[in-house]
């Protein structure tokens, strides 16, 4: 699609985008209005599950739809993963109850992992590397106006509305971005006809899937030295043994080993997942912060989170220009991945408003330098042929991270929280229950848990009701619930902060190749930066 007017690519973009907006809006409503969600559905033991399940399908979604794509095109996979998604997204809406919303959920995220491989993959297709910096940067946006809009809406609607409208609300953007992509996207010449890599697609889900599962049980549901936990992990090496046997001898493999023997690839995915296990880490449990800690509301809570969105928009729309004018990517890496850090320092620290606002500032601001690098880097390093299965690794190794970086840290917090709670309501400064009436007691007491601060609506209303005598009791209860899980909150931005600071490091190994100016496959070596003219001498 190189080939094609300024004018027709700039169309097809319009529509890429509306398919993206959609996925993403759908996505970022959730964030700040999730929590009182769960505790509505009396589902707070599996909080973590209604991300991980999202995170899971996508997953095995985005890898296996990859290499697929390049072999059929993208806009049947488009328009297949729009629907996927709005099927998902209607049911999510009518769920009775956690187990319901977790399965609906998993069908939204087979939806968006099929969305996010062929977008990304669809500005390769368009534009050289050279020119997809700027693209890139315009796609990180549209994620970035998402967030801005999104949480801020999402905590309005859960305030205001019943909670389903959160998932039904954009359903007709997504029918504007089906017609959209019907209608502007061309359709890819068929190649030659090639098999379909059936066992590889099997073993690499059936490693996939056991390996998340262990890391989201590990620590909550199961210790992570039990028999469960270890099964899983034995299970999924012995899947990823078989599928790596596999695909050296598929004729077509679904995910190409030789990619990883190239080191932008390799490099740039581990970078990937590092950033993603900090990030999704920061975005998950910074409403636990601003809600249970703060006690914001769910609407107010959102713009709390806006300014960190807002200077992602406008940082990776700078770097994608940057990068298409001067050529030079790595620079922008080791400037935004520091500054990451620095975000995310300031979040172990932070116990009032303007700490938090200024946390998500700095953080988005490092997001918006960093992350438009690492895909064009991986795109930029192999030939054009394969540019659907490398984006596929990437978002493989970014999802992989999000999801084992929530189950880790929600490990962190689930064995922190106990320890600190037990402490906030068994000290001498906590409150003393003694004079009450033992009914009055036990109302009171059923509120001593982290779930119960998510509802600050059910929070008034219930300290509305208790007798006056009992009500300073209440407040200082639920005050010590709020200090345990701050301290809770701490650990798990500090562990974040750490892992970051790895992600850092990697970066000084990146090799900056210069940026291609066609689609055209690059020369033998030219991948790993070698000089062509110096193979050919060397030949002769």
């Amino acid at each position: 699609m190189e080939h094609l007017s300024d004018k027709r690519k700039l169309t097809i973009m319009i529509a890429i985008m509306a398919a993206m907006l959609f996925a993403a809006i759908n996505q970022t409503i959730t964030s700040t209005a999730m929590p009182r969600i769960i505790a509505i559905l009396d589902g707070m033991d599996y909080y973590t599950w209604t991300i991980n399940i999202y995170m899971l399908t996508s997953t095995i979604a985005t890898v296996l739809v990859g290499k697929l794509s390049d072999m059929f095109g993208r806009k049947p996979f488009l328009l297949a993963g729009i629907l996927i998604f709005m099927v998902g997204a209607f049911l999510t809406g009518t769920s009775d109850d956690v187990y319901q919303f977790i399965i609906y959920r998993g069908i939204q995220g087979v939806g968006a992992g099929i969305i996010q491989s062929t977008a990304f993959t669809a500005v390769g297709d368009l534009f050289p590397p050279r020119e997809r910096g700027k693209w890139m940067g315009l796609m990180t946006a549209v994620f970035g106006f998402s967030s801005v809009l999104g949480p801020t809406l999402g905590g309005y609607l859960v305030d205001h509305m019943d909670w389903h409208w959160l998932f039904w609300i954009f359903l007709p953007l997504g029918f504007v971005a089906f017609a959209l992509i019907l209608a502007l996207f061309p359709k890819a010449k068929r190649g030659e006809s090639t098999s379909i890599d059936y066992l590889g697609s099997l073993f690499l889900t059936t490693t996939i899937v056991p390996l998340l599962l262990a890391f989201s049980w590990a620590g909550t549901e199961y210790d992570w030295g039990s028999s469960q936990i270890l099964g899983l992990l034995a299970g999924s090496v012995i899947s990823l043994l078989v599928f790596i046997f596999t695909e050296t001898r598929a004729k077509n493999p679904i995910l190409p080993l030789h990619l990883f023997k190239n080191s932008v690839v390799t490099i740039s995915n581990l970078i990937g997942f590092i950033m993603n296990f900090s990030m999704m880490g920061a975005m998950i449990y910074l409403s636990f912060f601003v809600q249970g800690v703060l006690g914001i509301s769910a609407t107010y809570a959102g713009y709390v989170t806006m300014p960190m969105s807002i200077v992602m928009v406008v940082a990776s729309t700078f770097t994608g220009q940057m990068i298409a004018k001067k050529g030079k990517y790595k620079r922008y890496a080791l400037i935004g991945v520091p500054v990451m850090i620095a975000g995310m320092a300031i979040m172990v620290f932070m116990n009032n408003v303007p700490m938090a606002v200024l946390s998500m500032i700095v953080f988005g601001l490092g997001l918006g330098l960093g992350m438009p690098v690492f895909s064009l880097a991986t795109q930029n390093a192999v030939s054009h042929t394969e540019l659907g299965a490398v984006t596929a690794s990437s978002q493989l190794f970014r999802n992989l991270g999000g999801t084992i970086g929530i189950a880790v840290m929600g490990t962190v917090m689930s064995n922190n929280l106990t320890k600190h709670l037990k402490e906030a309501l068994q000290s001498s400064s906590a409150a003393d229950f003694s004079q009450l009436d033992p009914a009055v007691t036990q109302q009171m007491t059923a509120f001593a848990n982290p779930q119960a601060l998510m509802n600050k609506p059910l929070l008034e209303q219930t300290q509305a009701s208790l007798p006056a005598d009992a009500q300073p009791i209440f407040v200082q209860m639920i005050d010590s619930i709020r200090d345990a899980l701050g301290q809770t909150l701490s650990t798990v931005f500090l562990t974040g902060t750490i892992v970051l600071v790895v992600a850092f490091f990697l970066v000084f190994f990146l090799k900056e190749l210069p940026l291609r100016t066609s689609n055209k496959a690059p020369a033998e070596g030219e991948a790993e930066g070698l000089n062509p003219s110096k193979l050919t001498v060397e030949k002769a």
